[in-house]
């Protein structure tokens, strides 16, 4: 048994049919036959100055940006970095202490491991505290997650909620090898510098 094959139309017909009010009265090619409409007209009509006008209203950013943002600009991170504890013998561009002594690494923000830390505002934003320096300190990224919004946590809870790792100075060059390709010492260090 053969199955008979139909050939398919896309739904456009090839020819007017008889009765249609679109064809009556038109020529095979009287659709190119009429000029394009003016630039002119074009520019002129409703619905185009009507989009436009909606456009012009439209703004990139707020012309009076937040005074107060959420997150620390760069510049004051940079800032809150510089004023946490050194630590002897280490690079302090990559190193720091947070204030209940956990050491961090430069390159670990935000991340839930126990060298990373977070940017941390003193004072809660949620409870008024401003993005300041003043209002800024490095801190363990875990500490930070389990502190929050309080404020009436004493120091002793925090160091309770710090990620606890023992790091040796060995740990500390491959890590630094891992993120920057090298190992630098401070200026105190006062031993054999390994590059």
């Amino acid at each position: 048994m053969r199955a008979s094959r139909r050939k398919r139309t896309n739904g456009s017909p090839t020819r007017a049919r008889p009765g249609d009010p679109s064809e009556s009265g038109r020529t095979r090619n009287s659709r190119f036959s009429s000029p394009p409409p003016s630039s002119s007209l074009l520019l002129d009509s409703d619905p185009i100055t009507e989009e436009l006008a909606v456009f012009e209203k439209l703004q990139i950013s707020s012309p009076d940006p937040n005074p107060n943002p959420r997150s620390f600009p760069y510049s004051v991170k940079q800032q809150c970095w510089e004023k946490a504890e050194k630590i002897k013998g280490r690079d302090p561009d990559r190193w720091r202490r947070d204030p209940l002594g956990n050491i961090v690494f430069r390159k670990l923000v935000g991340c839930p491991g126990c060298l990373c830390h977070d940017y941390d505002h003193i004072v809660p934003y949620s409870k008024g505290g401003q993005s300041t320096l003043e209002n800024c300190q490095v801190l363990q990224a875990t500490v930070n997650r389990s502190k929050g919004n309080r404020t009436e946590i004493s120091k002793s809870e925090l160091i309770q909620k710090s990620s606890y790792c023992r790091v040796s100075g060995r740990d500390m060059d491959l890590l630094e090898l891992t993120a920057y390709g090298n190992v630098r010492r401070g200026q105190d260090s006062g031993g054999c510098n390994i590059q």
